[in-house]
């Protein structure tokens, strides 16, 4: 339980001093969800909570990709009308 708190204290103090509140898009959530679940599995929080930032913020990466595709390609078929 001491790392997880550890591991929440530590992100949240990096995203309140950090100057680009989007660029931690999705790190939270994963952080949290990977350090429950590595807490959980072999007392492995902070190693949990870094893996899930990495791929909260992979997916949600992708997302904003796929979004500005799908905003680009709807602009494209309004523009051609």
């Amino acid at each position: 339980m001491k790392s997880i708190v550890i591991a929440a204290g530590v992100l949240l103090a990096a995203t309140a001093l950090s100057s680009a509140p989007a660029a931690a898009a999705g790190c939270l959530k994963g952080a949290v969800v990977g350090g429950v679940a590595g807490h959980f599995m072999h007392r492995h929080g902070v190693l949990g909570a870094t893996a899930g930032c990495l791929v909260g913020r992979h997916e949600a990466n992708k997302q904003a990709r796929q979004q500005a595709q799908q905003n680009q390609t709807a602009n494209t078929n309004y523009n051609n009308r």
